[in-house]
């Protein structure tokens, strides 16, 4: 069952009732463990966050419901217990992945007592990583049943479409959905803030610059903590979560120093104590203002919180609702502001509020038939369990065409009437269900030798390069040497007047057209690709207004990513027909490859960073003028599909993003993209608007889908 309503609404009661209820009468049972339950969580905050919940709704019952966090934080020495007389675990898919399930006969007594899953804010698996969990949550399936269990999933999440649609494709069994809400909320006022253009600047090709959403956040910050407002800045990025803590931090001391005490920064990446740390303060009411990233999206109980307060939109009305939903937890009235970053989606929906308030939220995107998720996992189960024959339709109907493949490549080995897994090294270890993957990088602090945090090795080459600028905890660094092959990054101690930002050049080839459709004669295309990606460089920006100081270059190696795309093609006639000569091709395809990226968030579950692009005047692929959008993950992430599937709405808004914006020739908020490679050069925006329009007047109304990754490989 999935119960899929509001925040604050009353979904962990409604899934403790019954766990708790059944927990506390099989204390008694003669085995002395009696029933059990798992709990999974996103987040380790979330983990934590459920422990006081469940511990306080079940101090009546006395010893009956033990629960216990089980998580990479939990020390060595509390393992065994957790594992022995817990019975109730409160973990997160990646500790399922690796630690639990691959362990299984340690975990057998707890297993073969599962009665009920909880799954916890269901609808954040989505793209690559809904589809590892799902997999993961399939060989818990398989293991229960070996071990005699079948227990009840109960899932809950934020008002979702179609939840039930979608958790049974998480889960792989028929779900039952909760959708009323009838639970009584607080007025919320929500306001759609646009930062001002900064008249005395201009950024590049002499486009107008407007004032940062993160230094526009940090001065709202600032005014709700001077008020005693109680207040959460959510920021994308864990960079932008330090420097809006920064910024307020000094700007209130320059009013109260002990105000200054009272803001923060959480984000992925700190040590396990300062998390734990952060957590506290902010429920004790220590913490007036904390800037996180989404690690604190996600149904943590800050009672209390007056204020929330959104930098950029996060991707997906359902996130937004979810974050906007942090305040008035306890029934009191709350402020909710969306602060807009420069960006073409930001600037469209500040200017077309009907966008979010009259549109339900998206769909779930995940694929668990995946390949490239399915293969490691199929080697995971095999080496927890030998497969069967009758393991093939409970993970998925590529699992058939997949088992010969690995065994071909010395993964699995059939014995009779099995599948084994033939290596001596984890094979959870094949994959990083966060889609990450390789080790992740630790930043230390050269001159103590001091572990200052990690961060994924796919972010390393952006993120730690040589010369770049690292906050943690409110403390700036400089990165002076990125070691890659012992996965870590030296900082020192710094204090530069500037942030950076690496800059990459991008290429694209085609492997395979899975499917074609002719919008006259253009061509609208859906296939396999292969991305080759390389940091090139890096800007140095000013504090505060982003103006650029200067570039440098970097040396690194190039990365490949075969993955799925949506692309299109035109034709010498059509671009005639549209007023486009060579001069102006290049500006007029990247500017519309560009505004479609920040336009394709309204359209599927993804934000811009989820997603790629490429612009060619003529690919040799397809010999023509082509603009291709990609999953941003290995084998895709369903993102592309959907964009082909709905290219024509989605297209059309991205033109209208593009017309609607007052700029004379381009600026942030229509046609320059925050991480171009190729430093917003060449752009041209009547160029896009009248591409657009010719492209669309020949688009049929709806496009077939595309087939799906088996289907795919069937034909």
């Amino acid at each position: 069952m999935v119960v899929a309503t509001g925040t604050a609404s009353g979904k962990s009661l409604a899934y403790l009732a019954p766990v708790l209820s059944a927990l506390a009468d099989g204390a008694e049972a003669p085995n002395g463990r009696g029933a059990t339950a798992l709990y999974l969580a996103p987040t380790k905050a979330l983990a934590a966050d459920q422990r006081r919940a469940v511990r306080e709704l079940a101090a009546p019952l006395g010893n009956a419901v033990r629960p216990a966090v089980y998580d990479g934080d939990t020390p060595v020495e509390e393992r065994e217990w957790v594992r022995q007389y817990a019975n109730y675990v409160l973990t997160n898919p990646d500790m399922l992945h690796r630690g639990i399930l691959p362990a299984h006969p340690r975990w057998s007594s707890f297993l073969r007592a599962l009665r009920y899953v909880v799954i916890d804010e269901c609808h954040t698996y989505r793209g690559v990583f809904g589809s590892h969990v799902a997999q993961v949550l399939r060989r818990l399936r398989r293991l229960c049943a070996r071990y005699g269990a079948e227990p009840v999933f109960l899932l809950a999440s934020a008002t979702a479409s179609d939840p039930a649609a979608a958790a049974s494709r998480l889960t792989g069994v028929r779900v039952i959905e909760i959708t009323d809400d009838a639970s009584p909320r607080g007025e919320v006022v929500f306001a759609l803030w646009e930062p001002p253009l900064l008249t005395e600047l201009r950024g590049e090709k002499g486009a107008p610059v407007r004032r940062t959403a993160t230094a526009e956040t940090a001065d709202l910050l600032t005014d709700l903590v001077v008020q005693g407002v109680r207040t959460v800045a959510f920021v994308r990025s864990r960079r932008g979560a330090e420097l809006i803590s920064v910024i307020t931090q000094e700007r209130l001391a320059s009013v109260d120093r002990s105000l200054a005490r009272r803001v923060a920064a959480y984000r992925g990446g700190y040590l396990p104590e300062e998390r734990r740390a952060l957590e506290r303060a902010l429920h004790s009411g220590e913490l007036l203002g904390l800037a996180a990233t989404t690690a604190l999206e996600l149904g943590v109980d800050v009672s209390g919180l007056d204020a929330v307060l959104i930098t950029g939109y996060p991707g997906t009305r359902a996130s937004l609702w979810q974050q906007a939903g942090r305040a008035g937890r306890s029934g009191q009235g709350a402020l909710a502001v969306l602060i807009a970053r420069d960006d073409p989606l930001d600037t469209y929906l500040v200017h077309h509020p009907e966008a979010l308030f009259q549109q339900p939220v998206e769909a779930t995107v995940l694929d668990p038939d995946n390949p490239y998720v399915l293969a490691p996992h199929l080697c995971a189960a095999a080496a927890e369990l030998p497969l069967t024959d009758a393991d093939l339709e409970l993970f998925g109907p590529a699992t058939e065409d997949l088992l010969p493949q690995l065994e071909a490549a010395k993964l699995l080995r059939r014995r009779a009437t099995a599948w084994h897994w033939t290596r001596r090294e984890r094979a959870s270890d094949l994959t990083d269900i966060r889609g990450g993957g390789g080790r992740p990088v630790q930043i230390v602090e050269a001159s103590t030798g001091r572990l200052l945090g990690t961060v994924d090795e796919s972010a390393a080459h952006t993120a730690v390069h040589e010369g770049a600028v690292h906050l943690h905890q409110g403390r700036t660094y400089l990165v002076k040497h990125l070691d890659l092959e012992d996965s870590a990054a030296l900082v020192e101690q710094a204090d530069p007047p500037f942030s950076t930002t690496a800059r990459d050049t991008t290429s694209i080839s085609v492997l395979e057209t899975e499917t074609e459709i002719p919008w006259g004669s253009a061509r609208l295309c859906f296939g396999s690709v292969e991305v080759t990606n390389q940091v090139v460089s890096y800007l140095r920006r000013k504090l505060i207004t982003g103006e650029v100081l200067g570039e440098t270059k970097l040396d690194l190696p190039p990365r490949t990513l075969r993955t799925r795309a949506v692309w299109w093609t035109v034709t010498e006639d059509q671009l005639d027909e549209a007023r486009i000569n060579p001069e102006i091709l290049g500006g007029a395809l990247h500017a519309a490859e560009h505004a479609s990226i920040g336009m394709l968030p309204l359209f599927a579950t993804c934000d811009r960073w989820d997603i790629g692009g490429v612009s060619v005047p003529l690919h040799p692929d397809t010999l023509l003028p082509t603009v291709f959008v990609y999953d941003g993950h290995p084998g895709g992430a369903g993102f592309a599909e959907r964009a082909f599937g709905t290219a024509r709405a989605w297209l059309t808004a991205t033109r209208d993003a593009i017309a609607a914006c007052e700029c004379e020739a381009g600026c942030p908020s229509c046609i320059q993209s925050p991480k171009c490679g190729n430093g917003n050069e060449p752009l041209h925006k009547r160029g896009a608007i009248r591409l657009l329009t010719r492209l669309l007047s020949e688009s049929p109304a709806a496009p077939p889908a595309p087939a799906t990754p088996a289907e795919a490989s069937e034909a």
